[in-house]
């Protein structure tokens, strides 16, 4: 008898029959995942089209910051709508919202001030994906006030990060102005 129990065994076993029941097991919620890691499980953003596209990250970074820094009080919405246009991801939002201010801001347009500069450097980032440094001299002016006059050109820095949107090439995807 002893030796047609482990043969039952291993035949059951082999058939996908247990004698152990195994409890049934549900995935966490996701609510309890997010209690547990402090993060809500989101799906991937929607990817978002571009109008315009450089074929390389330098060229990409060098366009966004011309036209970022060279504007008028008459352009400047205009400006920041266009470069929302062509980024993507934190940039966009951040062209966007300065759009959105710059076009309701009653000071910038009564004092007709202006902003106008070069790129003067554009290096990767050590450590940094994807990411550049950009040193820019800006100059502000205005033609209804004297607030500027004499103001003279001064150093800017930002740390802009571009990335791949495939065959259309690359575009900036983070604007992060530091002085």
């Amino acid at each position: 008898m002893r030796r047609v129990a482990p043969i039952v065994v291993i035949v059951l076993a082999g058939c996908g029959v247990s004698a152990v029941p195994r409890p049934h097991r549900r995935a966490p919620s996701k609510i309890a995942v997010a209690q547990a890691d402090h993060e809500y499980p989101a799906p991937a953003p929607p990817r978002q089209p571009v109008n315009a596209a450089a074929s390389s990250p330098s060229a990409a970074v060098a366009a966004f910051a011309r036209d970022y820094i060279n504007w008028t009080a008459d352009s400047v919405a205009r400006d920041m709508a266009a470069l929302a246009a062509r980024s993507i991801g934190q940039a966009r939002a951040a062209a966007q919202l300065a759009a959105a201010e710059t076009a309701a801001d009653y000071e910038l347009h009564r004092d007709g001030i202006a902003n106008s500069g070069a790129v003067e450097a554009i290096a990767p980032l050590p450590g940094g994906a994807h990411q550049f440094v950009v040193v820019t001299r800006e100059r502000t002016t205005a033609t209804g006030t004297s607030a500027y006059q004499g103001l003279q050109p001064a150093w800017h820095v930002a740390i802009a990060t571009v990335s791949d949107v495939g065959a259309a090439g690359w575009v900036v995807s983070g604007w992060q102005p530091q002085s």
